[in-house]
């Protein structure tokens, strides 16, 4: 399973914690070095099943100053998996990817039913 993070984001050192704490094995994958490929993104928000727009930093500098709240509503989805490809500051996180789940953001219930 795959831990993908930025090393600076409290939520992400909170989930390494928890995923440490609760001696769950994973490989730590930093966002900003190894930015998720188009296709990766593509494939994980199939699995998901979630919204295209769960995968956005919302919250994030970039995503603000590129004002996508106004842009995305009128791009395609291949358009927004292409954006979110190309800088992984854009990209939600942590974000865990196992053999058949995949998790956005930490929520400790959803983690803990999942992973342990």
């Amino acid at each position: 399973m795959q831990f993908i993070q930025y090393a600076k984001c409290t939520t992400c050192q909170k989930a390494k914690k928890w995923l440490d704490e609760h001696h769950v094995e994973y490989i730590d994958r930093p966002i900003k070095e190894q930015n998720p490929t188009a296709e990766e993104l593509a494939d994980w928000h199939r699995r998901s099943g979630l919204p295209l727009k769960k995968f956005f930093n919302t919250s994030g500098l970039l995503y603000k100053s590129m004002n996508l709240k106004d842009r995305l509503p009128a791009m395609t989805e291949a358009e927004q998996i292409t954006l979110l490809a190309s800088d992984g500051m854009l990209v939600k996180r942590p974000l865990v990817v196992g053999e058949d789940f995949v998790l956005v953001g930490f929520k400790p219930a959803e983690w803990e039913e999942i992973l342990l």
